[in-house]
């Protein structure tokens, strides 16, 4: 198993946390993890991005520019990283921003309204982990009680009272994301 991710959108949101997670995640599941972070200078507001890769053996490069997998945030990013995906893999994104859908007929495509979800309960920051549990339901790439504990490990001490809702939301957003092609 070899899982080559990359997750983009602005800063802000996430992004460089949720492929923590993953990455603490493989980590403690024993497997070889490459975690490579890119964003401008200005991070908030700006452009970011992370490539993953979770795999069970020897990783030869973390620089990767096909993905099995993208999770894209904004449109500028679905613009850069849809053609990257490679045949047959999977692009997964937030409804909210996008004026250009996927077109791809060749990748798998699923839609997750976490920013809509995340704002109607009143808990935008956990946008990334509700993300990030769409992902896991469509690709379970690492098991539930190590996200966990990469969840844990990835977040300073101060934080951990909100671990039963980031958990919350990593089982919700396997609820409500949905396959659109």
């Amino acid at each position: 198993m070899k899982e080559t991710i990359i997750i983009a959108g602005f800063g802000g949101q996430g992004v460089l946390s949720m492929g923590k997670i993953l990455a603490y995640s493989g980590v403690m599941q024993d497997y070889e993890v490459t975690w490579m972070p890119s964003y401008g200078p200005e991070m908030r507001g700006g452009t970011a991005n992370v490539t993953v890769i979770v795999s069970d053996r020897k990783i030869s490069s973390p620089i990767a520019d096909q993905f099995d997998t993208a999770i894209i945030l904004n449109q500028q990013s679905m613009d850069k990283f849809e053609s990257k995906v490679k045949p047959g893999g999977v692009l997964i994104y937030d409804t909210n921003g996008i004026t250009r859908l996927p077109s791809r007929d060749d990748i798998e495509i699923y839609e997750i309204d976490a920013a809509a979800e995340c704002a109607r309960t009143g808990q935008a920051k956990m946008f990334n982990t509700m993300i990030l549990g769409g992902f896991l339901k469509v690709k379970p790439v690492v098991q539930m009680e190590y996200v966990m504990q990469g969840l844990k490990k990835s977040l300073p001490e101060r934080a951990w009272k909100t671990l039963p809702q980031n958990e919350e939301a990593i089982l919700h957003g396997a609820e409500i994301i949905r396959r659109v092609k």
